[in-house]
């Protein structure tokens, strides 16, 4: 006796498509994730370091003496100025460039309470971040959540 064999015929691949409900939730995600970031960014940089508060003028006094030092200094020591130079100068253009957290507050404001749902993000990880504790108030982001 012959054994009998089956050919199996291979199935189309079921095509599989979002529904618009779908594709509208994803790109509310990406909007709010995007608006959280952006402020969350921006807090982290405004944040700066301990100590004396650096401001423009203070920045540019020091460049003058660092001028000033590079004619005399050893190559060596010109070295560590000229690079000394361009942090100066490129810490005074972050300084001068000052981003508008007002705005990126009332965003956050909007998305905070249904990112925070959505990704179970509770409180006190926003406050251990910086976010002030009046700013989750309005976005309705309170102590018991989460």
């Amino acid at each position: 006796m012959a054994a009998v064999t089956k050919k199996t015929v291979a199935k189309k691949p079921v095509k599989r498509t979002m529904t618009a409900d779908h594709k509208a939730k994803l790109a509310q995600g990406r909007n709010e994730s995007r608006i959280v970031s952006r402020y969350l960014e921006a807090l982290a940089a405004g944040k700066g370091k301990r100590g004396r508060k650096r401001t423009p003028e203070s920045i540019n006094m020091q460049i003058t003496r660092i001028d000033k030092d590079l004619a005399e200094a050893s190559p060596i020591r010109r070295l560590e100025l000229v690079q000394r130079r361009f942090d100066l100068v490129a810490e005074r253009d972050r300084l001068a460039t000052r981003v508008d957290l007002e705005g990126l507050e009332k965003e956050f404001v909007k998305v905070a309470k249904s990112y925070a749902k959505r990704n179970a993000i509770g409180y006190s990880a926003f406050r251990e971040l910086g976010v002030s504790a009046e700013l989750l108030k309005r976005a309705g982001i309170s102590r018991a959540t989460h």
